[in-house]
């Protein structure tokens, strides 16, 4: 899992920090934003639908289901 925020659209306006359940443990703002401590993140997305500029992207890591585990075992 990971956040990427668009430095270029980011305005540091610091919604995602007051949105995020987590606040202040995942996003630092210092003119841009950036977040940190992902253990704490709940992939609830609130940050990256309330961002004003659409900056911020959650993207989670695939996690393969039964059948893809089976295939890419050889079974």
């Amino acid at each position: 899992m990971r956040i990427e925020v668009d430095l270029k659209k980011c305005t540091g306006c610091g919604v995602c920090r007051e949105e995020c359940p987590k606040g202040a443990r995942i996003w630092n703002i210092n003119e841009k934003a950036r977040a940190s401590n992902l253990r704490y993140c709940h992939l609830c997305m609130i940050c990256a639908s309330k961002c004003p500029e659409d900056a911020i992207r959650v993207i989670r890591d695939e996690i393969p289901n039964d059948e893809n585990k089976k295939e890419n075992l050889g079974n």
